[in-house]
């Protein structure tokens, strides 16, 4: 049952600043960039942050309480029903094509595998396969008719539609021939994008062939190009903890959720040639802003490129605490709370500004310790 809490949504805001990289690959192999206030800016999109998000949770999170995305799901109960039971390979397949078939979802070109990546919890699979553990082999001994009218008994699409996992419950999920599997995303994440304009460039690059003998052969192993581009990027997204709640139905699951994405949003990175430009780094600024009227993205403040021979990330920083001080001045907005991290050690406009708007910044691990007392304390008051 939903438990009544209002509309609460988290804001987090982000200030990034990457070196010369390749994060997010078009069609051609060329960092992906946008217009934006007129000028062509680096872009990466949301969906390689939330996959750079979601790897994140797998270095805190024990697997059994993630998800995974594939088509290979009637593989992976096969298996489970073989560990569990005993049976060889081609019962097990067997059974698990019966349990997924009530659940009909279309079938994909190669055997065994579904028309479009299905997201599930590794626990609900579990749950699924246990379903059958008991009478699994009793089961195998039916023929095709008997065993579809024994499973057709079984809850399975129940399995799928409670106990989402942490990640379903923040990302959501989508089944377009199967309704009742649907699962609202609690979390939007936008497209980053660069606070200035950027040029495309590119890195030519040679490789030697360490067995060329000298004197005798010239030339490059090898030879080719990257393109790349660097930027202060500005990253953003929302969590809705009252759709959380509705997703996971358990409070203090609802809030460490929160406490994860936030945790993983700011320290994750796509690995697009990663091994090539080692891009890897930390945010400049980190704000949460928890609001209960509506998530508000604060990327109008870079319609007007910032425009610096130096010290982008600060300009940046500034143009954001304007906006946000603008913002809340102009619509009469008040958040119910508000944290900053940030990296800044000057002394003067930037680190000021800041304080003015964001309040007095604190370490990483305040913010989110600070993010979850206040959170814990809303929905036990909405409870």
């Amino acid at each position: 049952m939903a438990l009544p809490l209002p509309r609460t949504y988290v804001d987090v805001h982000i200030l990034q600043t990457v070196p010369p990289a390749n994060l997010n690959r078009d069609d051609q192999g060329n960092p992906k960039e946008a217009y934006y206030g007129g000028v062509r800016r680096s872009r990466v999109s949301s969906q390689a942050w939330k996959r750079a998000t979601r790897v994140h949770f797998t270095e805190r999170v024990p697997e059994q309480d993630l998800a995974t995305r594939t088509r290979r799901i009637n593989g992976a109960l096969a298996d489970r029903i073989a560990d569990r039971t005993g049976l060889d390979t081609e019962a097990s397949a067997r059974l698990a094509g019966a349990l997924l078939a009530p659940l009909k979802i279309s079938a994909g070109k190669k055997e065994g595998d579904t028309a479009y990546l299905f997201f599930y919890g590794h626990r609900q699979l579990d749950d699924v396969a246990a379903l059958i553990h008991d009478r699994a082999a009793e089961l195998a001994a039916l023929d095709d008719t008997e065993l579809a009218a024994e499973i057709k008994q079984l809850p399975v699409q129940e399995k799928f539609s409670t106990g989402h996992p942490m990640d379903v419950a923040l990302f959501g999920r989508m089944v377009a021939d199967i309704p009742a599997l649907n699962v609202d995303a609690a979390t939007q994440v936008a497209h980053a994008l660069s606070t200035h304009a950027v040029e495309l460039e590119f890195d030519y690059f040679t490789a030697v062939d360490d067995e060329t003998k000298k004197g005798e052969e010239t030339g490059a192993g090898m030879i080719g190009t990257i393109g790349f581009n660097s930027a202060t990027l500005y990253r953003y997204a929302s969590v809705g903890l009252h759709q959380l709640l509705r997703n996971l139905t358990d409070q203090e699951a609802a809030v460490t959720a929160v406490e994860e994405f936030v945790t993983s949003f700011a320290r994750s990175m796509p690995t697009g040639y990663g091994n090539s430009f080692a891009h890897r780094t930390l945010p400049s600024l980190v704000a949460v802003v928890v609001r209960d009227d509506q998530p508000v993205n604060l990327v109008s403040a870079f319609e007007e490129p910032v425009a610096t021979s130096s010290g982008i990330a600060a300009a940046s920083a500034r143009r954001l605490a304007r906006e946000y001080a603008t913002a809340t001045r102009a619509w009469g907005d008040a958040p119910a709370f508000t944290s900053l991290c940030h990296t800044f050690t000057d002394s003067g406009q930037t680190t000021e500004l800041l304080s003015d708007t964001f309040g007095e910044a604190v370490t990483f691990p305040q913010l989110l310790a600070g993010l979850r007392t206040y959170l814990t304390d809303t929905v036990k008051q909405a409870a």
